[in-house]
C-alpha cells in the first residue's frame, strides 16, 4: 500500500545555467506542493503502512530550511531545477523513511517532477 502526506512551502531561486534572456536566469518565486510517498505492507495490528505523524517529523525540518528562501543560498542547491530540489529532498529523507517510495515536488500547479530514486 502507499500512502502520502503533502507540504506547501514558498521559495525564490534563479537558474544559472539557462541562457542570460530566458524568464527563469531572473529571480522569481513559487509556491512549491511536495507530495512525499512511503510504501508498505499494512500493519495487520495497526492498521497502517506508516504513522502520519513520524513522516511529519522528518519532513517538516527539511521544508523549514527551503520555506521563504533564495534556494540558491543554500547547500546542493546551486541550480535550484525542480529536479535537482527533489533529489536533495530525496537524499535526505530516504536514510530516514525506507520506505520512501517517490517524491511529487510541483513547482506550479500545472508543472512539476516525480522522483523514485532510480
Amino acid at each position: 500500500m502507499e500512502l502520502f502526506k503533502e507540504f506547501t512551502f514558498d521559495a525564490a531561486h534563479w537558474l544559472p545555467h539557462v541562457p542570460e534572456d530566458h524568464k527563469c536566469r531572473r529571480i522569481h518565486g513559487h509556491t512549491y506542493r511536495l507530495r512525499v510517498c512511503v510504501e508498505g505492507p499494512l500493519d495487520p495490528r495497526l492498521g497502517w503502512v506508516m504513522d502520519f505523524a513520524d513522516l511529519k517529523k522528518v519532513v517538516d525540518p527539511l521544508v523549514k530550511q527551503l520555506d521563504h528562501q533564495l534556494l540558491n543560498e543554500l547547500e546542493g542547491l546551486d541550480n535550484p531545477t525542480c529536479e535537482r530540489i527533489a533529489v536533495w529532498l530525496w537524499d535526505r529523507i530516504k536514510p530516514r523513511v525506507p520506505q520512501l517510495a517517490k517524491i511529487i515536488l510541483n513547482e506550479t500547479p500545472t508543472s512539476g517532477v516525480v522522483w523514485t530514486g532510480a
